[in-house]
């Protein structure tokens, strides 16, 4: 979404530095999501090692596999939106426009974000 800014042509340092800062806080949680998938992904090594410690039976392994690669793949997702929305805002500033995130934007990524936690949450119940 783009709105005119009224009296506005030229680029503040304030705001292409928050420009930046939000692009940072987008490659940050890129890393975190990576970081998070593979985290994921390795977690069913840990459930089998734990499962033979006390004799229990093996989970299923293929689940947090598949999961923490899709993670993984949202991650480099969240890096490559990151990166857009830097540039579209850094044009928008350069033009005087301002660039907003969509409202169904904002409400999807909510969603997944709140699916990915269920999911994770449901996981972890059912290893107890």
């Amino acid at each position: 979404m783009q709105q005119t800014i009224e009296g506005r042509s030229d680029v503040r340092a304030t705001d292409t530095l928050a420009n930046e800062r939000t692009y940072l806080a987008y490659v940050r949680t890129a890393l975190a999501f990576i970081a998070f998938g593979f985290v994921i992904a390795r977690f069913s090594l840990f459930a089998r090692e734990f499962s033979a410690f006390v004799h229990a039976d093996v989970p299923e392994k293929g689940f947090s596999i598949g999961f923490g690669t899709g993670m993984a793949i949202f991650g480099i997702v969240v890096a490559v939106l990151g990166a857009w929305r830097y540039a579209a805002t850094d044009r928008g500033l350069r033009r005087g426009v301002l660039v907003t995130l969509s409202e169904s934007g904002g409400y999807l990524i909510s969603l997944f974000v709140t699916v990915v936690g269920a999911i994770v949450a449901l996981t972890l119940l059912s290893y107890r």
